[in-house]
């Protein structure tokens, strides 16, 4: 396998590189937020459709990257129920931009996050949520205050998952946000462009690269979810 020595000044890797530890720093940030939220109010409420939630939230793992990229069009693109409205509204337009490549990675992210923080927060034992009501803690405080400490390795390990995750978002950012050096190519796009211009040595330093952040990311994990004694 030909590996080439990467000169990490070179836009051509540092730009690829540095968006995609920005798309999916913010992806993961995103996916944080909503998917702990959602992941307490399904842990904590039994409600009348709380499966079909759940399902959906947990679809993205499942569905094709294209299918996830084609409901993001209907979204967000600028024919699309969001997407026109911020055109006509604000003048913005999500498509081919880095900020349409963070949405994409956030959707594929968020997922990870949900599924790890659902199941640390219905661990957490409901006397300590009960002894904090009895002290006058109202939900949110006592969410801040006890229910988020107490899962915070489950929702650490989901935001590490989700993180890698991000990174190698592929599919669906390539249809939202295309595929522009310098502008939107993060790397798992820029080996694609390595590979179909015959550079293989360029591909198989970048997979490499990609490979061995995400062995780190996934060994770090495994040591946050072993049991504490």
């Amino acid at each position: 396998m030909d590996i080439v020595w990467i000169d990490f000044t070179n836009p051509a890797f540092l730009n690829p590189l540095l968006l995609t530890l920005k798309v999916a720093g913010l992806a993961t940030l995103n996916s944080l937020v909503i998917g702990v939220a959602a992941a307490y109010v399904l842990a904590r409420w039994n409600f009348f459709g709380r499966d079909f939630v759940d399902a959906v939230c947990t679809l993205p793992i499942v569905m094709p990257p294209t299918v996830l990229g084609y409901y993001l069009l209907v979204f967000i693109g600028r024919r699309g129920v969001v997407g026109h409205w911020l055109q006509d509204t604000f003048g913005i337009t999500l498509m081919f931009t880095w900020q349409g490549a963070t949405i994409a990675a956030t959707v594929v992210a968020f997922p990870l996050v949900f599924k790890s923080a659902r199941a640390a927060l219905e661990g957490v034992g409901e006397q300590y949520e009960n002894a904090a009501r009895t002290l006058g803690l109202g939900e949110f405080a006592l969410f801040l205050r006890v229910s988020l400490p107490l899962a915070l390795r489950g929702v650490l390990s989901g935001g590490m998952l989700a993180f890698a995750r991000a990174m190698g978002e592929f599919g669906a950012t390539l249809m939202v946000a295309g595929n522009l050096p310098g502008k939107t190519q993060t790397l798992s796009l820029a080996v694609y462009s390595a590979v179909q211009a015959g550079n293989d040595g360029l591909a198989n330093t970048l997979v490499l690269i990609i490979s061995l952040v995400c062995v780190a990311i996934l060994m770090t994990t495994s040591k946050l979810l072993k049991p504490q004694f």
